[in-house]
C-alpha cells in the first residue's frame, strides 16, 4: 500500500482524515526550516486558525523579521494570572537524502505515521494546544483564567530573537501569566514525564596561544600542547559526570553536567606550527550546581595548561530557578491532581537541553512545565497511535478553573 502523501487518508479506501490530522499535516509543510525558515506562511496559517477558534491574535515584532503570534481567550475574570500554552514555529535543519520520505510532504504512511520535519519538535504540541481550545470552545466552556497561545520564532537557534526579546516587551508583561506549559520530551514508558525545570546552556570558546615555528623542529610552549591540556581536563570531568550518571539509580540526564567538544580551529598549513588554537565546548549545567564555582574550575583549568590562555562565552545562561512541585504550590497541586484523576504517573524531571521557558522563568516566576513533544531525529514522525497519549493541554487547562491563585 503507497503512502498517502495529498490525499485524506493513510489507510486506503477512501476513509475520511480526522481534520485535525489534516491541519497537523498543513503546518508540517510550511518550510519553517533554518537558515531561512517561512515565518510569513506560519503567520498567515495560525491567522487563519485564530479566524476558525473566534480568538484574536496578535503579531508583535521582537526584532526585524521576527513576530511573536498571541492568541487570546478571554476568561470570566481577566484580573487573574492568565494560562500561557507556548510553542516555537521553527525548526531545525535536514539531510533530506537520509530521510525515507520528503521531510515537508508530511506523508502519511498505512500504519499511520506521519513524516516530517516537527512532527515531534514541536509542531504536534501547536497542534495539541490549537484542537484542545477548538473542542473546548465547540463544548461551550469557558474558564475564569485567560489562556495566551505564543507562537514564537527562533527556539531553535537560541532563542535570542525569539522569546529572549519578548520577554522584555511590554506586551509580554501585559499577559500577567501564572503558569506556563512548553515543549519537553516524551516517555517511551507508561509514565509521563514532567519537567519543572532546566540545565543552564554555556558555549564556550578557549583559546590557547603558542610559540610559531616550522613543522620540523621541537618548539617550547606550542599552542597545541596547552590546546590537549585544556580538552584532557574537560574530557575528564566529562568522564566524572558519564561515571556518576552510569552509577546511580537516582540520577537521570538532567542532574549531571553534560561537555561536548563541538569545535576546533588553528593552524594555516602543514608545516606551520601555529600561533594559536581554539577549542570550543557545549556544556550543560543542571540548577543544583554553583555556577560561580564552577567558573572558577574553568579558569583553574586554563591556568593549569599553560600562560596566556582566555576564554570567552557564546552563551551564558545563570538562570536557576524551578517550579515547585510542592502541594503548597496551587497550581502544581491542580495539574498534579488532575494527573492523579486520570490516572497518569507523573515522572519529575529537569529537562537536560534547553527551551524558550528559561527566559520565562527568569523574568515572571511563573509555574512552567514541560510535557510530551521530543527531540528532532532523522525521519522524524509520529504515530497516529500516540494521539491517546498527549494529555498535557487538556491537563494543564485544568489551572484555569482556579479562581483565587496570583
Amino acid at each position: 500500500m503507497l503512502p498517502d502523501q495529498d490525499g485524506p487518508s493513510g489507510g486506503g479506501g477512501g476513509v475520511k482524515e480526522d481534520p485535525a490530522v489534516s491541519v497537523f499535516r498543513e503546518y508540517i509543510r510550511l518550510k519553517t526550516v533554518h537558515p531561512e525558515p517561512d515565518y510569513d506562511g506560519a503567520l498567515k496559517f495560525l491567522g487563519r486558525i485564530s479566524e476558525e477558534l473566534g480568538l484574536p491574535m496578535k503579531k508583535i515584532e521582537v526584532c526585524p523579521g521576527r513576530v511573536v503570534a498571541i492568541m487570546t481567550w478571554t476568561g470570566t475574570n481577566p484580573s487573574l494570572k492568565s494560562v500561557l500554552l507556548n510553542s516555537h514555529t521553527d525548526v531545525v535543519p535536514v539531510y533530506q537524502e537520509q530521510w525515507k520520505y520528503d521531510a515537508f510532504a508530511a506523508v502519511k504512511d498505512a500504519e499511520g505515521n506521519i513524516y516530517g520535519r516537527g512532527t515531534q519538535d514541536m509542531k504536534c504540541v501547536t497542534i495539541q494546544y490549537i484542537e484542545a481550545i477548538r473542542r473546548l470552545k465547540a463544548a461551550g466552556k469557558r474558564f475564569p483564567r485567560t489562556i495566551h497561545l505564543t507562537f514564537v520564532p527562533d527556539e531553535e537557534v537560541g532563542g535570542h530573537k525569539g522569546m529572549e526579546s519578548f520577554i522584555n516587551h511590554p506586551e509580554f508583561k501585559k499577559l500577567n501569566v501564572g503558569f506556563a506549559l512548553d515543549e519537553g520530551l516524551a516517555n517511551p514508558t507508561e509514565a509521563f514525564t514532567v519537567f519543572y525545570g532546566e540545565r543552564n546552556p554555556w558555549w564556550i570558546t578557549i583559546r590557547c596561544p603558542g610559540s610559531p615555528g616550522h613543522g620540523s623542529r621541537f618548539v617550547e610552549n606550542t599552542a597545541a600542547e596547552k590546546l590537549r591540556r585544556i580538552i584532557n581536563s574537560f574530557l575528564a570531568f566529562r568522564e566524572r559526570e558519564k561515571q556518576r550518571l552510569d552509577t546511580s539509580e537516582c540520577f537521570t540526564l538532567g542532574d549531571v553536567t553534560t561537555v561536548n567538544m563541538t569545535m576546533v580551529h588553528g593552524g594555516v598549513a602543514y608545516n606551520v606550527i601555529p600561533a594559536e588554537m581554539d577549542v570550543s565546548f557545549d556544556l550543560r549545567i543542571p540548577p543544583t550546581v554553583d555556577l560561580q564555582e564552577f567558573e572558577e574550575q574553568i579558569k583553574a583549568w586554563c591556568a593549569e595548561a599553560g600562560e596566556g590562555i582566555t576564554y570567552e562565552f557564546a552563551q551564558k545562561f545563570m538562570q536557576q530557578n524551578t517550579t515547585s512541585t510542592e502541594d503548597n504550590n496551587p497550581w502544581w497541586k491542580a495539574f498534579s491532581s488532575t494527573c492523579k484523576a486520570l490516572n497518569m504517573t507523573l515522572e519529575k524531571e529537569i529537562f537536560p537541553a534547553a527551551t524558550d521557558s528559561r527566559f520565562i522563568r527568569a523574568v515572571s516566576g511563573c509555574c512552567c512545565l514541560h510535557l510530551n513533544s521530543t527531540s528532532s531525529s532523522l525521519s522524524e514522525r509520529i504515530s497516529l497511535a500516540s494521539r491517546s497519549r498527549q494529555p498535557g493541554t487538556s491537563v494543564s487547562l485544568s489551572v484555569c478553573r482556579l479562581e483565587e491563585t496570583d
